[in-house]
């Protein structure tokens, strides 16, 4: 029996080419069972109304995420396309760096020295790299703390512009606007929309649409600021604002700011000048520390703290920052121009001074020692002579007897620009230094300072008001006193009495003709000085009276030329004028008006034995006072008072006013030699054929009396009135009272 060969398995060398993969099925770990096990599971379809809106809230969710994302998409796709568009309009950045939209002005002395400047000045164009340091960190810290981070917009600064506006009341949009320095570069430029004159829109009106805080003009602004973001870098947007941003006094950018406040370059800026000047970008007219360096100072003080507070500066630099402000250069403070160069400029032809779009150079008629002079003599007034805390403002003009004006001070604060000019925009009733113009038509007609006028009561009829009875200060009578007399002791009746006889239409003409343009007062009161008028116009007339009897109109500007050119496009737009009255009256009234200084209530207008002459004047409850007088070189006129017509206080034209006019000319006169004024002495009695004239005759109309019997002067007086009024009429020329009782002092 044969045996069948038990079949062996084949040698293989398994591990020679790796052992074979195993057919068996191996157990799945726990993991992979659990996880083979949810696969598998169904998803249990619950049933009932629970079911029904449970698939109703998946599938509202899945519509919502798929048109979210679609819309998404759409406005992200929008928004590259309109970012695009306003990155293709963008200009090269070196023509966005010089913005003015107007030139300069250049303001010259007398001697032809610069001393101010108007206009917009443009200093150079610097970059975020050239300036100070100091200024960077200090615009970064004050206008966007976060722009090296955004992208153009800040919605972090919007939404706490928002709630700063709502919580204040305003609309989301007014006030805090959230601007990043970007949106305000995108502003400067007006979104790259040129003005075009021929558009029917003024220039005005642009520069206000550039501004709008509407909805759409933001979301445009914010377009332009992200386009600008791909386009131009971060130092190259902050170079654009720096050079282009309005920093005060007429600076555009922060060369023109660093030369015009400190006389220094912008790469040269201490902490506390960087941060005056970053200070200034909130409020640039209101904050120039050549209009109000106190609150320059404050406001950048307030610079420094954020500037420490964001990292920019230890303590100890902030601290020695704010204990050491900024203050104007000597040169600067020199060169603010202050009230004359306002006025100079507002003189001139608008488009090339307020609107010039040339660079353009004016020569003045400024004296810078007279005008030092000004300034020294009212701080001294106010240092010495005032009490402490004292409102009370006061005003100064020189001028030459042409009326040229040398010096001018319209106010306190005297390094200012664009402030409230009380010298010339302040119109202040004038109480007794108004008083030469009655007399001054007296004199052409004839009257002499001797005559003799009855200063006692005097009574006038006004239809629809009533009698009104003029009264002296001092509520005295003196009987007859002279002409000269009456004027250098200020008093009111005799004055009155002068313009009724003389007629106040005529009193009135001489006034405007010497160069008082305001409105006179219609009624007997004129005499006492109810019209009201400025310093400048009263200063002038007064000129008119030195000169000879001329008019003059007060003038600042000399000529004016572009830069650059030689020959003048203009010049002097003032000076001599027509004649008013005859010049041996103009010098028989400066005699008169001597006798107000040399013994009357101007004496303590007195220094250096010089010849002087001028008039005192306080008004009605001694809300101003004045004094106006001249020497035989130059007029100077002061006023005092309160902005708000408050009644000063124990000061009459003859104290603080005189003391100011006294202590300024006594400047400006130092080192000239002494001369005479131009005045002539009464005629004597024997001029007028008559031997006895120790006995007054009265003649019509307010108690005027002559030496002599009435011819001469007299008749000559009596023929020109008639020809004017006619010989029943001028009783009754008679109107309402402006004011009552000015006072005389």
């Amino acid at each position: 029996m044969s045996k069948t060969p038990t079949r062996k398995r084949p040698l293989v060398a398994e591990k020679r080419y790796g052992a074979k993969t195993s057919t068996a099925k191996k157990k799945p770990t726990r993991k992979v069972a659990a996880k083979r096990r949810t696969a598998r599971r169904k998803p249990v379809r619950r049933s009932g109304i629970t079911g029904f809106f449970s698939r109703l809230l998946r599938w509202v969710l899945r519509l919502i995420w798929t048109i979210t994302w679609r819309v998404t998409a759409v406005v992200v796709l929008a928004l590259a396309l309109a970012v695009g568009y306003f990155y293709t309009t963008l200009p090269p950045l070196e023509a966005l760096l010089d913005g003015r939209a107007r030139g300069s002005v250049t303001l010259l002395d007398r001697e032809g020295d610069v001393y101010a400047w108007r206009g917009d000045q443009f200093g150079g164009v610097v970059t975020a790299d050239s300036v100070s340091k100091h200024l960077k960190n200090a615009v970064i810290a004050t206008e966007d703390k976060r722009f090296y981070r955004h992208f153009g917009i800040s919605p972090r600064g919007i939404a706490s512009a928002v709630r700063i506006n709502l919580s204040e009341g305003r609309g989301p949009l007014s006030g805090h606007g959230g601007s990043t320095i970007t949106q305000q570069v995108a502003k400067l430029i007006c979104l790259g929309e040129p003005y075009d004159p021929a558009s029917g829109m003024t220039e005005r009106e642009y520069e206000a649409g550039c501004r709008a805080g509407n909805v759409r003009r933001k979301a445009k602004e914010a377009l332009y600021a992200m386009a600008m973001e791909v386009k131009y870098s971060k130092n190259d947007i902050l170079s654009i604002y720096l050079n282009r941003a309005y920093m005060g006094g007429g600076a555009y950018g922060a060369e023109a700011a660093a030369q015009r406040f400190f006389g220094k370059p912008a790469s040269a800026l201490r902490v506390a000048e960087g941060a005056m000047i970053a200070g200034l970008l909130t409020s640039p007219s209101s904050t120039s520390p050549t209009n109000n360096l106190e609150r320059a100072q404050r406001r950048a003080a307030t610079v420094v703290r954020l500037m420490r507070d964001q990292g920019y500066l230890t303590p100890e630099q902030a601290a020695q920052a704010q204990s050491s402000p900024a203050t104007l250069s000597e040169t600067a403070e020199k060169k603010a121009g202050g009230y004359f160069a306002d006025w100079v400029m507002s003189t001139g032809p608008e488009f090339f001074t307020r609107n010039t779009t040339e660079d353009v150079i004016i020569k003045t008629t400024l004296d810078q020692r007279m005008q030092k002079a000004a300034e020294e003599g009212l701080k001294w007034v106010f240092e010495n002579k005032v009490r402490a805390g004292s409102k009370a403002q006061a005003a100064i003009v020189v001028m030459s007897a042409d009326g040229a004006v040398r010096a001018m001070v319209g106010g306190r604060k005297t390094k200012v620009v664009g402030a409230f000019n009380r010298a010339t925009q302040a119109s202040r009733q004038t109480g007794s230094v108004f008083k030469p113009f009655v007399y001054a038509a007296a004199l052409d007609l004839g009257y002499s300072p001797d005559d003799l006028i009855d200063d006692s009561p005097y009574c006038l009829n006004i239809p629809g008001s009533g009698e009104w009875c003029p009264e002296n200060y001092d509520k005295k009578f003196r009987g007859l006193v002279s002409l000269t007399d009456s004027m250098k002791q200020s008093v009111n009746v005799p004055a009155v009495k002068v313009s009724e006889s003389v007629g106040r239409e005529l009193v009135g003409q001489v006034a405007t003709q010497f160069g008082i343009k305001s409105d006179l007062a219609a009624g007997p009161a004129l005499a006492l000085g109810a019209s009201e008028s400025t310093l400048i116009e009263m200063t002038g007339a007064y000129a008119g009276i030195l000169n000879g009897g001329s008019s003059v109109t007060p003038y600042g500007l000399i000529e004016l030329r572009l830069m650059g050119d030689e020959a003048p496009l203009m010049g002097t737009g003032g000076g001599i004028g027509e004649r008013v009255i005859q010049e041996s009256a103009a010098q028989q009234l400066v005699y008169m008006m001597e006798k107000v200084i040399s013994e009357g209530t101007g004496a303590r207008a007195q220094f250096e034995g010089r010849q002087l002459a001028g008039k005192t004047g306080t008004t009605s409850a001694a809300k101003d006072a004045w004094f106006i007088g001249f020497s035989a070189d130059y007029v100077t006129g002061v006023w005092m008072g309160y902005d708000d017509n408050t009644p000063l206080t124990g000061v009459t034209g003859g104290g603080l006013p005189t003391d100011i006019w006294r202590e300024t000319m006594m400047r400006v006169h130092d080192g000239l030699p002494l001369r005479d004024l131009p005045m002539a002495r009464p005629r004597p009695p024997s001029d007028f054929g008559q031997e006895d004239k120790s006995v007054p005759i009265p003649v019509d109309d307010g108690g005027l009396v002559v030496n002599g019997n009435g011819n001469g002067r007299g008749s000559i007086l009596e023929q020109v009135l008639t020809d004017i009024f006619g010989s029943n009429e001028r009783s009754n020329r008679d109107s309402a009272i402006h004011s009552s009782d000015s006072d005389n002092r």
